[in-house]
């Protein structure tokens, strides 16, 4: 395809015909504007008395450079025994989107907000989801705070869960943060402006280093996928950057895990039914023994995450460029995640990649409903009033999570794809290094491992197997199908 074609290929209608095509709602039902301006209206009352008031704590967001839509903030303070107490706050969303209303409604039927890289499909109105119910910077909000204390080997304990009033005083960026953590680049203004918030940030760095270190050695995963972003200049995308991670990145990864176990723990002990996130032991496990076993390692006959991951971290040190390709092949037999109902004193399937039996979301109700569902659960218990939902409407809310989120995951993927075969459509005929990702009947698949993409070789490469490394010319794309085609 020549490139003309593609530079002029609409991307954004291309995402929206994807939504349509996997089941998604594109507009919200009629009513909603009347729904808003009441919640809009309310949200101008004062704020609801009789909460815990932590606005005068030092929270601050981290999150992508471009997120309006803002769940989770953090704070962390030392204790006097050598551990540190860790608060994550959640927006309480389900202050403002009541149950069985037009807006709620329409969120359980999508269940995720869908980010397809040129636009994004909320699955809650912008008005709520960027305003009234984001934990904006200097704007007073009620929340939902996850405690823990972690003591100097990671180990978390003292979980609680309570309502209460919080104020983000700082909203910064993975990137400017991560960089300034880990001593590559300069402190952030906001961090530089202040004393005080540079040690919060620092406090709270110790603390989600010391969790990563437990939660790796009772086998947690680390993998590394290539995940990409394109750069968007007046709505074209002009160039595609890989998404690295960093201490940034990983703080707010280990508070989100702690945070959602607490929460899990927090519904056992209340003894009520709730929806859980659930990586299951693999099936595919005999792939993955002989995965390794091709690259000289040898793993257990039975699933063993701690063994997996021994291997993982072995297999980075020694073949980093290609490790994100063992990272993606691990992930794919290791299989999705799903969301389940689990009843009081029924065990959890729990998760195999982070190691950990409890685990819910909830620390994203502007963007998940099963976050916004687990909510309405303990705050039902916190009033001491009926539970909001069945076990048969819980289980039913679950299938339909894992449904649309499958749905919003093929969405996501074929925008990837689009996008790349448009911007590379201005540089057929390159050269680039890259490494076999794939062999089957429909032929052999390559990662061009400076550009971050996929495609197919068209021509050459017979007797190449996975792993191997070539230089490869960049021939031809196709945004309409997502395709890009090398050849040797």
């Amino acid at each position: 395809m020549h490139s003309n074609h593609a530079a002029h290929f609409n991307l954004a209608a291309a995402a929206r015909e994807a939504m349509v095509e996997h089941g998604f709602q594109l507009q919200f039902p009629d009513g909603t504007d009347a729904e808003l301006a009441a919640i809009e209206s309310d949200a101008e009352a004062p704020l609801e008395t009789g909460l815990k008031d932590l606005r005068g704590l030092l929270w601050s967001s981290i999150d992508n450079d471009t997120s309006k839509d803002l769940d989770q903030i953090e704070w962390a303070e030392p204790l006097g025994d050598g551990r540190m107490r860790v608060l994550v706050g959640v927006a309480d969303v389900d202050a403002r989107v009541h149950k069985g209303t037009l807006i709620d409604s329409h969120a359980q039927s999508e269940t995720t907000s869908v980010y397809t890289g040129v636009k994004v499909f909320p699955m809650l109105p912008t008005q709520l989801s960027e305003g009234v119910t984001s934990l904006n910077e200097n704007e007073d909000r009620a929340a939902m705070v996850i405690e823990v204390c972690v003591d100097a080997e990671g180990a978390a304990s003292d979980g609680k869960v309570y309502r209460a009033l919080v104020r983000n005083r700082a909203q910064l960026a993975y990137n400017s943060v991560g960089e300034w953590l880990e001593g590559r680049g300069p402190v952030p203004a906001k961090i530089a402006a202040s004393v005080a918030l540079s040690a919060q940030l620092k406090l709270q760095h110790d603390a989600a280093q010391r969790m990563k270190g437990s939660r790796y050695q009772h086998g947690a995963l680390d993998l590394e996928t290539v995940e990409t972003r394109p750069v968007m200049v007046r709505e074209e995308a002009v160039e595609i950057k890989p998404l690295e991670k960093n201490d940034a990145t990983s703080l707010i990864e280990e508070f989100m895990v702690a945070a959602n176990g607490v929460m899990a723990r927090t519904l056992d002990e209340a003894r009520l039914a709730s929806i859980r996130r659930v990586v299951r032991t693999p099936k595919r496990w005999d792939r993955i023994v002989e995965l390794a076993q091709g690259l000289g390692a040898k793993l257990p006959a039975e699933p063993d995450s701690k063994a997996l991951n021994e291997f993982l971290l072995t297999r980075k040190q020694e073949d980093p460029d290609r490790f994100p390709d063992l990272s993606l092949a691990v992930v794919k037999l290791l299989g999705p995640g799903e969301y389940v109902l689990v009843r009081p004193n029924e065990v959890s399937p729990g998760h195999f990649g982070l190691a950990v039996q409890d685990y819910t979301h909830s620390t994203a109700p502007n963007r998940r409903f099963p976050d916004l569902v687990t909510q309405r659960l303990l705050k039902a218990r916190f009033a001491g009033v009926a539970q909001p939902y069945t076990e048969e409407q819980l289980e039913a809310i679950a299938a339909r999570c894992t449904r649309m989120e499958d749905a919003a995951r093929k969405v996501e993927r074929e925008m990837q794809k689009r996008i790349a075969a448009v911007v590379l459509a201005k540089r057929i005929g390159q050269s680039y290094r890259a490494v076999v990702t794939g062999v089957n009947q429909h032929g052999i698949f390559v990662r061009a491992l400076a550009a971050h993409v996929e495609g197919m070789l068209v021509n050459g490469g017979k007797g190449l197997d996975v792993g191997d490394r070539l230089t490869v010319r960049l021939v031809s794309t196709d945004p309409e199908r997502g395709f890009i085609d090398f050849a040797i």
